[in-house]
């Protein structure tokens, strides 16, 4: 037990102490911990948001804003309306966001949007107050580093929970309006973007700026979704015993039995209880999942599917011993 829980237990004493409501020892146990674990959880996504908001600074001062260069999403609005106009950048970046994050309240709860709020207003005190130094005037180079710090910046801070870039929040909210994806209308928004700013500024800069939001994307990709990729592995097979303990004992993943039906039949009577095995699994590790499968029962039903996030479980364990 921490240092830290402990103290969190003793001034949870005290208060209820003065408060006379006293509580049993499994009452304080279970309410520091939930303190703990909460306290926890806001240090970290005050520290990635922190993080992020330097490194898209660094992105956006070191690299975009001196050369003239654009970025997707509502940045990319803010970036090139700083270049035609005389507005400052950081306004712009509050200015435009505004709308976005508000609407955030409503799609994503009240937490995301006041955390969006702090990043997005030290997002701007960043760009207007820290002097990052020019880097470098290479416009190859611009695109695909000043896109990589500004992806790191926006995906660290969607890692803590909170977004530098409101695009997000408006395909969420168009596609629950017209019915079409997530992808397609953030895909359409940075089509419009580039297209003004070809016509604003040159062809050759919308071009430039369009390598750097496909930077800038793989970095948010990257840092969201993690090194590795995750895939879901669902395996329908009679010797599901064995399959079960072949991931236990040779991959060292976790494995869940489900209890289902076989649905391959014309008649209830042809429908026979079929336990069905699950794990989680990184794509390297596939090909070497089939093999062991294959070895096993050959006519094996395998289904794998792409995983967004995980948490817990034996994912990055070492394979037990058999």
């Amino acid at each position: 037990m921490s240092i830290f829980h402990n103290l969190i237990r003793e001034l949870l004493r005290k208060r209820s102490k003065n408060q006379e409501k006293y509580l049993s020892d499994a009452l304080l146990e279970k309410e520091a911990r939930r303190i703990e674990v909460h306290l926890f959880h806001y240090t970290k996504d005050v520290v990635l948001i922190v993080t992020g908001v330097f490194a898209a600074g660094f992105g956006l001062k070191g690299f975009l804003l001196p050369n003239d260069f654009i970025d997707g999403g509502v940045t990319g609005i803010s970036l090139l309306t700083a270049l035609v106009t005389n507005l400052k950048l950081p306004l712009l970046l509050v200015l435009i966001n505004a709308p976005f994050i508000l609407m955030a309240f409503y799609q994503l709860g009240k937490a995301f949007g006041i955390k969006s709020i702090g990043a997005i207003l030290l997002l701007a005190t960043v760009v207007a107050l820290v002097d990052y130094p020019l880097v470098t005037s290479d416009k190859l180079l611009i695109a695909a580093f000043g896109g990589f710090f500004l992806g790191a910046g926006i995906g660290l801070a969607v890692r803590g929970g909170a977004v530098l870039d409101g695009t997000e929040v408006l395909a969420v909210w168009l596609s629950r309006k017209i019915s079409t994806s997530i992808g397609d209308v953030i895909l359409l928004f940075n089509i419009l973007i580039f297209s003004v700013a070809a016509w604003l500024l040159s062809v050759e800069t919308a071009l430039y700026s369009i390598l750097t939001y496909l930077a800038a994307s793989k970095t948010v990709d990257f840092i969201v979704e993690g090194v590795d990729e995750y895939l879901g592995i669902t395996i329908i097979s009679p010797q599901h015993e064995a399959i079960r303990l072949m991931i236990v004992q040779t991959l060292g993943r976790g494995a869940t039995i489900y209890e289902a039906r076989g649905g391959y039949g014309t008649s209830q009577k042809d429908l026979r209880n079929q336990p069905v095995v699950f794990t989680v699994i990184t794509r390297l590790e596939l090909a070497r999942l089939k093999r062991n499968i294959d070895s096993i029962d050959p006519k094996a039903f395998l289904v794998a599917a792409p995983v967004r996030d995980i948490a817990g479980g034996v994912i990055k364990k070492k394979a037990l011993k058999h």
